[in-house]
């Protein structure tokens, strides 16, 4: 789900920073925690719901996930044909999955984009050019979703915010998902912490918008490039929301499909704060929160489906697999 970060300067190696990969290993661990907690707490109505979706739909989801993988290989490959990159498209496969499954594993919101990048500078392709089309798809990923944002941002408005509780206490069936976290903080009488979040926020923020404004620069004058890939962004979409449509519908949860595209839309921003590793946990928690509070889905239903919009990904990313030692082999 998670489709944004920085990528380094071009031709110079990321430098290590422990105290990030710490703050993101102890964001997954605070965030796997509490999906653990939510899911053991309701996990008869939550197996039932696994239960429901059975492999019929559980392989017609993989099938659409595996589609939108190809979706995602199309709009990095139109990028780099438009900015006359000698990539052929089975070079663009091979690269884009083995970064979908590197980025499973590597502790950095961008580990994935490191190793397509790190993959097509050993093929020989122009270094500037590769790091700026990464980061120019990451741009064209973003747009597409917030295309969709306005049909959430729709519902949000219409729907009351929920109420802050300082315990996680879990609703079964339908019901509410307590802000646990936000209701602690602005509870607590001490605003510092808010503002060096939001300081820091905007540094991130900076940061990203100077990134996109040089990769633009680029292909601004291949117009084709970046509608083609918009175009291939809108497919991976698509795919995404009728595989969630699909899983609600099999567990018998009646979310209509522009709700499903609105919520995941406002999910998937706040996954793009590098807080956690590959979104693991926030992005769990947001979905679940966003389908619970204004999809209506039955809180069970939307662990299942976000728990199982985790391994539907991991699961179409398998093949890359295959490329990443190739690929990452040393070359003078």
């Amino acid at each position: 789900m998670s489709e944004a970060g920085e990528l380094p300067p071009a031709g110079k190696p990321a430098a290590p920073n422990r105290k990030n990969t710490l703050l993101r290993a102890g964001g997954s661990l605070i965030a796997a925690g509490l999906l653990i907690y939510w899911l053991a707490q309701n996990w008869n109505e939550v197996a039932g719901s696994f239960a429901k979706v059975g492999w019929v739909g559980f392989l017609v989801a993989l099938a659409l996930t595996l589609t939108s993988r190809f979706c995602t290989v199309g709009r990095w490959h139109s990028l780099l044909r438009s900015a006359d990159v000698p990539a052929t498209p089975r070079r663009s496969i091979e690269l884009t999955f083995a970064g979908l499954f590197s980025a499973n594993f590597l502790p950095t919101t961008v580990g994935g984009d490191l190793v397509r990048f790190a993959g097509g500078v050993r093929l020989g392709y122009d270094t500037a050019v590769v790091a700026a089309s990464l980061v120019a798809d990451r741009l064209v990923g973003m747009a597409g979703m917030a295309t969709a944002l306005p049909l959430g941002l729709y519902q949000l408005m219409r729907t009351p915010l929920p109420g802050a509780s300082p315990l996680p206490t879990p609703l079964p069936g339908s019901g509410r998902l307590p802000v646990l976290l936000l209701g602690g903080v602005v509870e607590s009488g001490k605003p510092a912490p808010l503002r060096r979040a939001a300081d820091w926020a905007w540094t991130q923020i900076g940061k990203l918008w100077s990134s996109l404004l040089h990769a633009l620069r680029l292909w601004l004058t291949h117009p084709k490039g970046l509608l083609t890939a918009y175009l291939f962004t809108w497919g991976h979409m698509l795919c995404t929301f009728l595989s969630v449509s699909i899983l609600f519908a099999r567990m018998g949860e009646n979310v209509p499909f522009w709700l499903v595209a609105g919520c995941w839309a406002m999910s998937y921003f706040p996954t793009l704060l590098p807080i956690s590793i590959n979104g693991l946990g926030v992005q769990e928690l947001t979905l679940t929160f966003f389908f619970v509070n204004y999809g209506h889905a039955a809180l069970p239903a939307a662990l299942a489906m976000a728990t199982l919009m985790r391994i539907l990904p991991a699961l179409a990313s398998l093949p890359g697999a295959f490329f990443v030692p190739g690929l990452l082999t040393a070359r003078q």
